[in-house]
């Protein structure tokens, strides 16, 4: 008998699946450059959930340069606030002063004098940002429709959508998130490891100006980030083991503004906590393959990281770029899109610098997230020897930029694809 679900189906060349940064970036940058090709974003959150999100990103250099090639950062720029200044410190909670063992000047990129090494950027100018410039490429995102179900066909992925859509796409790309149903799907397995951690997410204001630093303070329990904000503001990542996170999440806002005091400092005046707190569990999880036939994996649903070195959004907007650029060219070579020798190009591109991350990540989390005495010594030695090494300080800052020496998407050296 004739399958006429898939005679019904609508045919388009890429369904992407996510419509947060990295499931816009990847649409908008290859639908900048291959217009000719269609592209429907599709997103399981209702509409309108994205302009509730309270929290903030550090864009790094490399992906400014991505989202000023494809249009995006004018919108964005008057609202980011450039991290001007870093330190890092290593000590107790109850420590009342915290020696500096690490400074880096916001002139970044790995050259001094140019541009910051990173932006902070409130994730719903962000994700504004991308809607409105996919919006004027033509590129339909339809809220409130998650993907039930993939099957093979030859030369196409036919996907199932909720509400009984049907859709034929040359290419589905996931990017629905560390616990991607799509992943599940396609029997991708992964490599996980739980830390047994949570991550506090919060805003704070405060009364005096942060002067566009940044300070990782590295605590018994994790690392305590302060990111600044526009303004007399700043976000906070704030690292706990389950149970301790457990706790200052059930407590009363007069509590929980206690302890954080004590972890913030009163070197910016009074502190308020503007639109309350979140939680998320930590955990290293990577998949085993980036892509199969018709599929791709970007962001997190191929990578979770730990927010240590603050490079999760930005291992993403690489993979946008990388996967925006292997499927554009081999478009253009009139090669089949969601084969999976070209595919395979990007997997290649990615896995290396995404387990390299993964494993550095790990290992500063193992490292720096404990109350041993002898590696509080190791890393202060450390720290401060490095502080004393420009060379090794210009390499981590080119790092944390995105702009270290070695092959990398066009994009994100701000060249066209």
């Amino acid at each position: 008998m004739p399958d006429h679900a898939a005679d019904a189906s609508r045919r388009i060349d890429i369904l992407v699946a996510g419509a947060g940064y990295v499931g816009l970036s990847v649409a908008v940058a290859i639908k900048d450059a291959a217009p000719s090709l269609s592209i429907l974003v599709v997103d399981a959150a209702p509409e309108g959930v994205w302009r509730r999100d309270q929290r903030a990103s550090a864009i790094a250099a490399a992906a400014s340069r991505m989202l000023l090639r494809l249009g995006v950062w004018p919108s964005i720029e008057p609202e980011a606030q450039p991290i001007e200044e870093m330190i890092v410190t290593d000590s107790k909670t109850s420590d009342v002063v915290r020696p500096v063992f690490l400074t880096f000047g916001g002139g970044g990129g790995g050259r001094a004098g140019s541009e910051p090494f990173a932006h902070m950027v409130a994730n719903t100018v962000l994700n504004g940002a991308l809607r409105e410039r996919a919006e004027a490429l033509g590129i339909e995102i339809r809220p409130s429709t998650a993907v039930t179900a993939i099957d093979e066909l030859p030369g196409a992925m036919r996907v199932r959508l909720g509400g009984g859509d049907t859709v034929e796409a040359r290419l589905l790309v996931a990017c629905d998130g560390v616990k991607s149903a799509i992943r599940q799907m396609a029997g991708i397995r992964t490599v996980h490891k739980d830390y047994g951690q949570m991550g506090i997410v919060a805003t704070v204001a405060h009364e005096r100006p942060h002067g566009g630093r940044a300070e990782e303070h590295f605590l018994p329990g994790g690392p305590f980030a302060i990111l600044p904000l526009k303004g007399n503001r700043s976000s906070l990542v704030w690292t706990e083991p389950k149970r301790e996170a457990d706790r200052l999440m059930a407590a009363d806002e007069m509590l929980f503004e206690l302890e954080l005091e004590q972890r913030f400092g009163h070197k910016l005046g009074a502190l308020t906590l503007e639109g309350g707190r979140r939680a998320f569990p930590l955990g290293l999880t990577i998949a085993r393959d980036f892509v199969k036939p018709r599929l791709a994996l970007a962001g997190d649903a191929a990578h979770g990281i730990h927010p240590i070195a603050g490079q999760g959004l930005n291992l993403g907007f690489k993979d946008a770029a990388a996967l925006a650029e292997t499927v554009v060219e081999a478009a253009r070579l009139g090669q089949d899109i969601g084969a999976l020798d070209v595919l395979q190009t990007y997997q290649r591109w990615r896995r290396f610098d995404t387990v390299q991350m993964g494993v550095t990540t790990d290992v500063l989390n193992r490292l720096f997230s404990n109350d041993s005495a002898l590696l509080r010594g190791v890393r202060s030695f450390g720290l401060s020897l490095v502080d004393r090494m420009p060379p090794v300080k210009d390499m981590f800052i080119a790092q944390a930029a995105g702009t270290a020496r070695g092959p990398q998407p066009r994009l994100l050296a701000g060249e066209a694809i």
